[in-house]
C-alpha cells in the first residue's frame, strides 16, 4: 500500500511527522533568495470557480442532512446534527469531491468520504471551542453544555467512518480502507490534534513565523491533503496523481490557515512560496477538466472577494 506522507513543505528540508512529546523541527525556513517568479492566478478563474465549489458544498450538505436525521435516541442525534452543521465550512470536504472528479471518478463515489472529512473537522471544532479553560477563544454559541459537546464530538468521528464503510458499493473495499487510514491520520495525533496541542504555545502574532506555519500545516494542511488524496483514491487515480493531489492539499490547506492570521512580511513570503508549490503540483494535470478551478483555493483574498 502506497504512502503519501513523505513530503516536506520546503524543498531544502525534510519535515518528518513529529512524534508525541518530541521537539519541533529546529528550522522550517525556506530559501527564498532564488525563488522563481510567483505564479499568477487569474481573477476570472476565481470568479468562475465559485459556482462549482458552491454546488459541491450543497451536495455534501444534502448528504449530511440525509445521513444525520434526528432519530432515536434524540439525546444523541440532536446534538450530533447541531454540531455537524454549526462547524464553519472548510474547503477540505469539497476538495475531496473535486479531486475524485479530476482523476476521472464520479463525484458520488467521494461523497461519503467528503462527509467524513467534514465530521472530523466538526468534532475538532467542537472540542477546540469547549468553554473549559481560560485560553482565549473566538466567541462561539453553545446550544449544549460542555459535557454534551465533548461526548458528542467524540461520537461524530466514528460515525464518519460508519458512513464510509456503508459506501463500499460504488468503490472497491481496499480503496475505502486506504481512505479510512488517510482520514484517521489527518484527524489524529499526527494531524489536527497535534496542531491544536502545539497552538497552545502560540502567544501572539509575533510568535516565530515558522512555528505558526507548523501549526497551520497540522490544523489545516493535513486535513486538506487527506481530503484531496482520498478523493483521488476513490476516483481511481494513479499513485502519482494521488501523491500530487496530497501535496497540493497540504500546501493549499496550510495557505488557507495562514491567511486566517494577520502576519507580517515573513508570513506573506511563506504564503507566496506555498502558493507556488501548490500550483506547481497542478501542472501534472494540465488539460484535464476543472484543473484551473483548483488554483482558486490558494488565491489571494482580494481575488476571492472581487
Amino acid at each position: 500500500m502506497a504512502s503519501y506522507h513523505s513530503i516536506s513543505l520546503h524543498n531544502t528540508i525534510n519535515l518528518p511527522h513529529v512524534k508525541p512529546n518530541s521537539g519541533l523541527p529546529s528550522k522550517l525556513r525556506p530559501n527564498l533568495s532564488h525563488s522563481m517568479q510567483p505564479r499568477r492566478i487569474k481573477a476570472s478563474v476565481v470568479a468562475q470557480s465559485q459556482p462549482y465549489w458552491r454546488a459541491i458544498e450543497s451536495e455534501i450538505d444534502t448528504f449530511l442532512d440525509k445521513s444525520i436525521p434526528v432519530r432515536h435516541p434524540e439525546a444523541v442525534f440532536e446534538p450530533m446534527r447541531h454540531l455537524t452543521f454549526a462547524a464553519p465550512r472548510t474547503a477540505a470536504s469539497a476538495l475531496c469531491v473535486a479531486a475524485c472528479e479530476l482523476v476521472g471518478g464520479d463525484r458520488s463515489h467521494a461523497m461519503a468520504a467528503a462527509a467524513a472529512v467534514h465530521l472530523v473537522h466538526a468534532a475538532a471544532y467542537a472540542h477546540e471551542h469547549l468553554p473549559l479553560t481560560d485560553r482565549p477563544r473566538p466567541e462561539a454559541e453553545h446550544k449544549y453544555g460542555p459535557n454534551i459537546e465533548l461526548l458528542t464530538g467524540d461520537g461524530i468521528v466514528p460515525f464518519g467512518f460508519e458512513l464510509l464503510s456503508r459506501s463500499v458499493g460504488p468503490a472497491r473495499p481496499e480503496r475505502i480502507l486506504r481512505v479510512m487510514i488517510e482520514i484517521s491520520r489527518a484527524g489524529g495525533s499526527k494531524g489536527i490534534i497535534d496542531g491544536l496541542y502545539k497552538e497552545e504555545e502560540i502567544v501572539d502574532q509575533n510568535s516565530r513565523f515558522e512555528f505558526i506555519e507548523y501549526v497551520c500545516k497540522k490544523k489545516y494542511g493535513e486535513i486538506h491533503a487527506c481530503a484531496a488524496a482520498s478523493g483521488a483514491i476513490l476516483g481511481g487515480g494513479s499513485d502519482g496523481d494521488i501523491q500530487k493531489l496530497w501535496n497540493f492539499g497540504l500546501y493549499a490547506g496550510t495557505v488557507r490557515g495562514l491567511l486566517e492570521r494577520k502576519g507580517g512580511v515573513e508570513i506573506e513570503n511563506i504564503v507566496r512560496k506555498l502558493r507556488d508549490l501548490a500550483l506547481k503540483e497542478l501542472e501534472g494535470f494540465h488539460g484535464k477538466k476543472n484543473v484551473e478551478i483548483f488554483s482558486s483555493l490558494v488565491a489571494e483574498p482580494s481575488l476571492c472577494s472581487a
